[in-house]
């Protein structure tokens, strides 16, 4: 173990330095195969250094065509599971690469710990938050295991969650409840989602609290029904509870923001979570199976980790016998050994968005969004489920079609007009719709024409 931790010496002496471990951008997958970048043949596809080449970030043809998805099939479910931008693909097929040629000096310890620190600044930068606050997972739903297994609760305490919440929510608090004697207890915001307003889930929220409840568990962007949280004004709301209780006592805002992130142009720091869990490979389009979970410092003492951590602190703990100071993202993030060549092509994502701009990503997402709903809300036979109120609405845009469940509306629409799209899988299903930057203004009233006529049908 002395030589993993301690091999910085040999790994320079083998010609890979500190500069070159800290690097896994764009740049890092720009050379294709050890040998240099591959040149296409004549006649051929363009290779993904190609691709990567033409990409003009002020043109959004050009940020579609960084992608091989289907021409086949307009794609509407980026909410799902993401397609790699060529850039995600040339950094992933460079860490692979120096991975089977030489494992154990690329895939060290150190090396690891140094990409997953640069990650985190990264990560941090993006989101408005310290570095050090951010743990990496594998996904929203490690990183929902690693909150609500962690957590520090006693017998009878209470956790909040909705009645429409996120699957990977509900088992983690229902495991929880077996092993700690811990009470679950389900409300609803809303009635029925196309009329739920920010006053009314404030409301609801601030009349479900009681003097037991240390903590609510919410998804910002409910993938069953679309409605966004107004997770500031909850947590206003819940700050002027926590006023009359003790440290111990306070209601923790925890929020799985995975149906956001990539769609809003998020600042962190300002949103008001105490926990944020989120993936990294829907809305965001980055490499398949990240993630992370952010939360202040003064938080992260009340969660233990759950899964050693391969951090520097956490093995000169180990090492030394002693505890060893270190970031409290570093001792929550999961350790093991990961994909590692797509944890370390997180850079190249980031590099993808920041050059488009959040901004742009956000207003080109969010307008094609309300392009969906209003067209989709002037169908008859259609109900939008998802409000059209952008302060409750976000991108992922749910409807029902009179006559017909979501799975034959899903069906139909792949099968007679090439559109994807999908059901959601929930006691209520809708059809579920998500337009993103991979689709465009036109493709969404194809999408409205193809609704309409089978309403008509």
């Amino acid at each position: 173990m002395r030589q993993s931790v301690n091999g910085a010496a040999e790994r320079r002496s083998r010609g890979i330095g500190r500069r070159g471990l800290l690097g896994g951008g764009l740049g890092a997958g720009l050379a294709v195969g050890l040998g240099g970048p591959a040149v296409a043949a004549p006649g051929a596809a363009p290779s993904d250094a190609e691709i990567h080449r033409r990409f003009n970030p002020r043109s959004w043809r050009s940020v579609r065509d960084q992608f091989r998805l289907s021409r086949d099939y307009l794609q509407f479910s980026a909410f799902v599971l993401a397609s790699h931008p060529a850039g995600v693909r040339l950094s992933i097929d460079e860490h692979r690469r120096r991975l089977d040629v030489d494992p154990y000096a690329y895939g060290a310890f150190r090396n690891d710990m140094d990409r997953s620190k640069g990650i985190r600044e990264r990560l941090g930068a993006y989101l408005n938050v310290p570095a050090g606050e951010i743990a990496l997972t594998d996904s929203t739903t490690m990183g929902l295991g690693v909150i609500y297994t962690g957590l520090d609760l006693s017998p009878g305490d209470e956790v909040l969650t909705l009645d429409r919440g996120f699957f990977g929510t509900d088992e983690a608090l229902r495991v929880r409840a077996l092993s700690t004697g811990i009470t679950v207890r389900k409300f609803a915001l809303f009635d029925q989602p196309e009329n739920a307003t920010a006053e009314m889930m404030v409301d609801r929220m601030r009349a479900a609290v009681t003097p037991r409840t240390r903590l609510l568990a919410v998804d910002w962007i409910q993938s069953s029904t679309g409605v966004k949280l107004p997770i500031r004004m909850m947590a206003d709301a819940l700050a002027v509870i926590n006023e009359t209780r003790d440290e111990a006592d306070r209601v923790l805002l925890s929020v799985d923001g995975v149906q956001g992130v990539g769609v809003e142009d998020i600042d962190l720091a300002a949103l008001g979570a105490d926990f944020f869990i989120s993936g990294l490979h829907k809305w965001m389009l980055g490499p398949r199976g990240t993630g992370f979970v952010w939360a202040p410092a003064a938080n992260w003492a009340r969660v233990h980790p759950i899964i050693p951590s391969f951090s520097e602190a956490s093995i000169l703990s180990w090492f030394y016998g002693k505890p060893w100071p270190g970031p409290p993202g570093d001792w929550n993030s999961p350790g093991g050994f990961h994909s590692f060549e797509h944890r370390w092509a997180v850079p190249a994502i980031l590099d993808f968005h920041e050059a488009i701009g959040k901004d742009r990503v956000a207003a080109r997402t969010l307008s094609q969004a309300a392009r969906l709903k209003y067209g989709l809300s002037r169908i008859p036979g259609v109900t939008v489920k998802t409000p059209a109120d952008p302060a409750v609405s976000s991108a992922l845009t749910c409807c029902a079609v009179d006559g017909y469940t979501s799975e034959q509306v899903v069906g139909r629409l792949k099968e007679e007009f090439r559109i994807e799209t999908t059901a959601s899988e929930y006691q209520e299903s809708f059809v579920r719709i998500g337009p993103s930057i991979v689709t465009t203004p036109d493709e969404v009233d194809q999408l409205v024409r193809a609704v309409h006529q089978i309403s008509r049908t």
